[in-house]
């Protein structure tokens, strides 16, 4: 099945010559505006759909819908154009994230554009894929579990295996080799076309800055202001980028250890090292006997995704002392920690290994993957073991539809990242190599501080000052601007 997939589509890349950005051709002239679909629904959001081709390298072939949603400028004097939001994953529906992030922006930039969201190809409203994957393996969840041996990362092989043949299997395959980061930017540029614009703003964060960099790659003369927060490096989620949430868990974790080690009612220690220390007690102690439904590999995976934002780590705090002690999780923190540990969706996972899988090659030797886990849980040894383990990429079914974007330094100088310090999902060092690879379309801002997602949701002035001044004024800083920590 692989190698008549490839023939095919290398047959099909000569018969189509070039792709890169590929222009939207025959747009239609205007969308049709109506209420949004159930769970999404809301006050002043509106929603429509876009065909688009799900090979566009075939643009007179077949087609899907793309669902978009919008939030209208209120002031029409002020409205600059459209600013197209995507927020993160990849597999995360965006159609309700103009109501997500409109609290969070400031009136100046909601008057300065329309806010434009949709469902990336493969989630959600927009032709979503699935690997009908069972309650047990969306548990399991986008990180595997943490290996402690070579044996644990074999028994991980073949669970992944599984999930690659339940995708190839699935009624949605055919989709699956064009769910892609390429694929969604030339969506994108479609959007911007059906919408009567001339470029787009852009503002995406986490998975969504990799999005954003790619679609200014690609369309670089229709893009306007691009904003990209908390920043993936310029070569996507591949195998470097996820064996990097072990980095930014070492990076984020002193945040967590000075917090509770400066609340002694905690019970969790009075100095940070001794926070730290209990953690690896208590991973070892689940890892021996789980309790109240976590085994040590899920506790974990709790404590990172907790690690996200500064208001969580009161909950952390409480939910290691009640494992600590042996004491019930109840009420609000037995509550934080089964949305922290529960299952997703299908959807969302299935689009989330199409994206990743179908935009970089991955190793498929199961020694490559044991030795880069005995490697990083001795470099990363808070997560390493896990975020170096085997996912369905290495033995997915098709090969990449094309070369990956390369990231480089051609195009307006329109591009402001922002980025914190000490991110657990995204480290600064994958920002660094992105801004590298801008040259000088990018200017940076880095705020000292940690958490997933710098602008509006830190707290850092300058940097949000810095943020909202390019996007309502397109000034950006002369050079890298470097954020001073700011008291909580």
């Amino acid at each position: 099945m692989r190698r008549n997939l490839s023939v095919a589509l290398a047959a099909a890349a000569v018969a189509t010559a070039v792709l890169p950005g590929v222009s939207a051709a025959a747009p239609p002239s205007s969308l049709d505006w109506g209420p949004c679909p159930a769970g999404v629904a809301e006050p002043g959001l509106e929603c429509s759909t876009l065909p688009v081709p799900l090979d566009h390298r075939n643009p007179g072939g077949q087609t899907i819908e793309v669902a978009i949603s919008r939030l209208l400028s209120k002031n029409p004097a002020q409205r600059r154009g459209v600013l197209l939001v995507n927020p993160g994953g990849p597999g995360l529906a965006g159609l309700h994230f103009p109501v997500d992030l409109a609290p969070l922006l400031p009136q100046s930039v909601l008057d300065t554009y329309d806010v434009i969201g949709f469902d990336p190809r493969g989630t959600g409203h927009s032709a979503p894929v699935t690997c009908d994957l069972t309650a047990e393996q969306q548990v399991a969840g986008l990180t595997p579990p943490y290996a402690h041996d070579a044996a644990d990362v074999r028994e991980q092989a073949g669970a992944a295996r599984a999930v690659a043949r339940q995708c190839a299997a699935a009624p949605t395959a055919p989709l699956l080799p064009h769910i892609t980061t390429a694929n969604t930017a030339r969506d994108m540029d479609r959007i911007r076309a059906a919408l009567g614009e001339p470029k787009t703003s852009y503002y995406g964060g986490s998975y969504g800055s990799y999005l954003g960099a790619v679609y200014t790659t690609l369309f670089p003369e229709r893009s306007d202001r691009v904003v990209l927060d908390s920043n993936v490096g310029p070569g996507g989620l591949d195998s470097t980028a996820v064996r990097r949430y072990g980095r930014g868990m070492q990076d984020r974790f002193p945040d967590f250890a000075a917090f509770a080690a400066a609340r002694p009612e905690y019970g969790l220690g009075t100095a940070p090292e001794q926070v730290t220390a209990k953690y690896f007690d208590l991973a070892a102690r689940l890892d021996r006997a789980p309790e109240q439904g976590f085994d040590g590999s899920q506790f974990r995976k709790l404590t990172f995704g907790l690690l996200y934002l500064n208001s969580r780590l009161p909950a952390l705090a409480e939910i290691w002392q009640a494992f600590d002690t042996s004491t019930p999780l109840t009420g609000p923190t037995r509550d934080t920690a089964a949305r922290a540990a529960a299952q997703d969706d299908d959807n969302t996972f299935s689009s989330h290994f199409a994206v990743i899988c179908g935009d970089s090659r991955w190793s498929r030797s199961v020694p490559a993957y044991q030795w880069d886990v005995a490697l990083d849980r001795v470099r990363h040894p808070m997560l390493g073991a896990a975020t170096a383990n085997v996912r369905p990429c290495a033995f997915w079914p098709f090969d990449p539809v094309e070369p990956k974007v390369r990231i480089g330094d051609r195009g307006p100088s329109n591009v402001l990242m922002v980025q914190n310090l000490r991110d657990p999902g995204t480290p600064l060092v994958g920002a660094r190599e992105l801004r590298w690879a801008f040259g000088d379309r990018a200017r940076m801002v880095t705020a000292d501080q940690g958490g997933h997602g710098a602008y509006r949701t830190g707290g850092n002035t300058c940097a949000d000052n810095a943020v909202t001044a390019f996007l309502t004024t397109g000034q950006r800083p002369a050079h890298d601007l470097a954020c001073a920590a700011e008291p909580s």
